[in-house]
């Protein structure tokens, strides 16, 4: 059944639903109205009751009985609660001459998406090693920072799914899309790619590459040499980050670490972060010496903290890793922001932190995954705009993809903390719409609330953080925060006293 649509008439205060006119009351009309001229973010509930009522004392009632009545005319899906927070317009309305969402504009220097590569070998079982093949190769270009490469969560949001070029370099602001196949025969790998500008649909360059699937980081490193010698000639033997010496010799090792990263790049549940932690493991005892797969794992106990998956003790398990890891970083950019920002959030080494991801982003501007893990140890020591400028890069870079919404995450924060409140609660809103169980951001968006004085709004959010952790407390909060500057602190003291969560 397809959901109706609906054209607000503001001259004669009514309402045609696929064309047919119906009534609303007065107050119906306003809240109709405002979650329609307010359709791309949610409007909490304070904001619907200043608006619509203009000020007058009203009990929160009276907005549940107008969204009740819009849902009786407009269907029951048709305005989405968000828990805590507010509401959501969940339908179309019909065509009213808006401009189109602005397309980013093309970077200042050559752009370009890699897309998933077709599995032709007829079979799904190496689905993960092709994927790994466009992983690392989108890696390796992001090093180049000549290129502007859009980040592998959002390429791979097109996995599958047939593509107008044209329309994607629109809608990433790129200039070039790189499409190709894998087919595996034994032991054999052979790759094809071509280079296409996104504008035309004109194949700029093809070529096909061969090798035994032990050599995979030589393909990878010569296929990312010829994309990026296509796109910008003088790139073709750029030292910086292509050719590598190889990450493990042990091919085993790099299998597992491919066979983990599903479960560890976004750490969704429990689960995920035990198999993935058990696979890294298991490659780590097969090659310590194993720098990246060290670094996953450090990164994904940060990531399963930060959900408040596991708890702080176990979150320490790790330290004595990330400590060695920091040691032997050496250029190695993921590795660096990695260990860097748990060092930060620890505690324990927070400018030495703040400094190891600084220099991760002078090695690797391009990369959204660098972006976002460095923009958070430089919100901890209080450094706000340089944090926002990291976490928008990676926004940038990763438009579509998973890492957006925790840079949204980091960026509004920061705002909140820089006394740039309004901003911080606009942001904060619609991460807790994307990400309603994230113990982090509900935490922020309490903050941000309690820092406007918007009381009601933050004693909303502690219900729902006492939802995701039934055992919080304001001193393991402070044991655990790695927030630790004094403002930072008087305002988590403050914000939680206020809304009556527990010592």
């Amino acid at each position: 059944m397809t959901r109706p649509s609906f054209t607000l008439r503001h001259d004669s205060r009514d309402v045609l639903i696929d064309g047919a006119p119906v009534t609303l009351g007065a107050r119906a009309f306003d809240v109709l109205a405002h979650l329609d001229a307010n359709r791309d973010r949610v409007v909490s509930k304070a904001e619907l009751l200043e608006q619509v009522w203009g000020g007058l004392t009203v009990e929160e009632g009276n907005l549940t009985v107008q969204i009740s009545a819009l849902r009786k005319v407009l269907g029951p899906k048709a305005i989405a609660t968000v828990p805590g927070v507010g509401y959501k317009l969940a339908i179309g309305a019909a065509p009213d001459h808006r401009p189109a969402p602005t397309a980013p504009p093309l970077p200042d220097k050559p752009s370009l998406v890699v897309l998933p590569f077709a599995n032709i070998s007829g079979t799904a079982e190496n689905a993960y090693l092709v994927d790994g093949l466009v992983t690392d190769i989108i890696a390796s270009l992001s090093r180049l920072s000549a290129l502007f490469v859009v980040a592998a969560s959002t390429s791979f949001r097109f996995k599958g799914e047939p593509v107008d070029v044209a329309d994607l370099g629109r809608q990433l602001g790129v200039r070039y899309a790189v499409e190709g196949s894998v087919q595996q025969a034994g032991q054999m790998l052979r790759v094809t790619v071509q280079l296409v500008e996104a504008e035309t649909g004109r194949t700029i360059w093809s070529e096909r590459f061969a090798g035994a699937s032990g050599d995979v980081f030589a393909l990878q490193d010569e296929i990312a040499a010829r994309v990026a010698g296509a796109v910008e000639p003088r790139l073709m033997f750029a030292e910086a980050g292509i050719a590598q010496a190889k990450p493990t010799a042990d091919l085993g090792a790099y299998d597992l670490v491919l066979r983990a990263l599903p479960h560890v790049y976004g750490v969704r549940t429990l689960e995920d972060f035990r198999k993935g932690v058990a696979l890294l493991d298991q490659a780590i005892a097969r090659d310590p010496a194993y720098k990246m797969a060290k670094a996953w794992k450090v990164r994904a106990y940060l990531i399963a903290r930060g959900a408040r998956m596991i708890s702080w003790e176990e979150t320490l398990e790790v330290a004595p890793l990330a400590q060695a890891l920091l040691a032997e970083a050496g250029d190695d950019p993921l590795v660096l922001v990695f260990s860097g920002q748990f060092h930060a959030f620890s505690g324990w080494g927070q400018q030495e932190g703040a400094e190891a991801v600084r220099r991760a982003r002078r090695l690797c501007p391009n990369s959204a995954l660098v972006n976002l893990s460095a923009g958070w140890p430089l919100s901890y020591i209080g450094a706000y705009d340089e944090a926002i400028e990291s976490f928008e890069a990676g926004i940038r870079l990763d438009p579509l993809g998973d890492m957006a919404v925790y840079c949204r995450m980091g960026a509004g924060f920061c705002h909140v903390l820089a006394g740039r409140t309004r901003t911080g609660i606009e942001i904060g809103e619609q991460v807790v719409a994307e990400l309603p169980s994230y113990g982090s951001g509900v935490n922020f968006l309490l903050f941000a609330y309690w820092a406007a004085g918007r009381i009601e709004d933050a004693r909303r959010m502690a219900g729902e953080l006492r939802r995701i952790v039934p055992d919080v407390t304001l001193s393991a909060a402070l044991e655990s925060t790695p927030y630790r500057q004094p403002e930072q602190r008087r305002l988590m003291i403050d914000a939680f006293r206020g809304v009556g969560l527990p010592d």
